[in-house]
């Protein structure tokens, strides 16, 4: 009975200690949906709250200043929906407003540069990093700034690619025109030991990507490398979810894309139209 008596208790505190709101996340568009599966993978029992900012999408030809606008926009959103952490999956905002949005909320706010440099810093063999990003991100040297103020003596090849995310927005991911723009972006990458996928859409094409720089070099996914961070952020501060079954819900600021499209493909998921709905902010 005593035994038994502990057993109860021991759950009944350890349910206590679940923080089951959602977790909220932010992109421009699609690509941050390659983060969101994932969380969905490293987190299987967390709730999501999704927007993806499709009206102003794209982010990467933006001023800074328009970016930190748009994107605490978003942040106001997610925060009114009782998140208790929010992800910037997006490459553009994280490198241009990531550090104000940390200034402006008290809520626990990540974006996908921090855990990829420190996995970079781990790997002692990767000398010469690329990156690719948007034209906004390449402009900011926020990858280049983080990656050399935390590994002394790395080098860095950015290169900007501005026709890839409106490309994975449209779903050409896997045509001869995605097949030569690859080839055309990558061209000066052939030397790194890694290369960063800077912008959340880039996964999309990472298949063109392989065959085009082969297995000697290897393809950083961010998204995976930032649900790691995630999951031992909430386990730190005791916020894990215990979700079952789970909800993901998606918000749109313009359903009038081919997000859905691209979307259904993504997340495997043809019913995925019934779970987006369309905010205005």
């Amino acid at each position: 009975m005593i035994n038994e008596k502990i057993n109860i208790e021991s759950i009944q505190g350890s349910e206590q200690n679940m923080d089951n709101r959602s977790i909220g996340m932010f992109d421009s568009g699609v690509g941050g949906l390659t983060v969101l599966k994932e969380v969905q993978k490293e987190l299987p029992q967390e709730n999501i709250i999704y927007l993806g900012d499709t009206k102003r999408f794209p982010y990467g030809s933006k001023s800074k200043e328009s970016i930190v606008q748009l994107t605490q926009k978003g942040m106001d959103f997610l925060i009114s929906q009782d998140v208790k952490a929010i992800v910037i999956a997006c490459g553009t905002a994280t490198s241009q407003a990531l550090e104000e949005m940390k200034k402006r909320y008290r809520i626990p706010i990540m974006g996908i540069i921090d855990s990829t440099v420190q996995y970079i810093e781990q790997k002692k063999n990767l000398k010469t990093v690329g990156v690719i990003a948007t034209a906004g991100t390449i402009r900011s040297k926020g990858w280049e700034k983080k990656l050399k103020e935390q590994i002394p003596g790395i080098e860095v090849k950015s290169k900007a690619c501005p026709l890839l995310a409106p490309m994975a927005e449209e779903g050409w991911i896997n045509n001869e025109i995605a097949r030569l723009t690859i080839q055309e972006y990558l061209k000066d990458m052939k030397n790194v030991d890694a290369l960063i996928l800077g912008c959340t859409h880039y996964p999309l094409f990472e298949p063109l990507i392989k065959e085009e720089l082969g297995n000697a070099v290897e393809i950083i996914h961010t998204g995976k490398l930032v649900s790691k961070q995630l999951k031992e952020l909430l386990f730190q501060s005791e916020e894990e979810g215990n979700v079952s079954p789970t909800n993901t819900q998606i918000y749109l600021t313009d359903r009038e894309t081919n997000f859905m499209q691209v979307a259904s493909r993504m997340l495997e998921n043809k019913e995925i139209a019934k779970q987006i709905k369309e905010i205005q902010i």
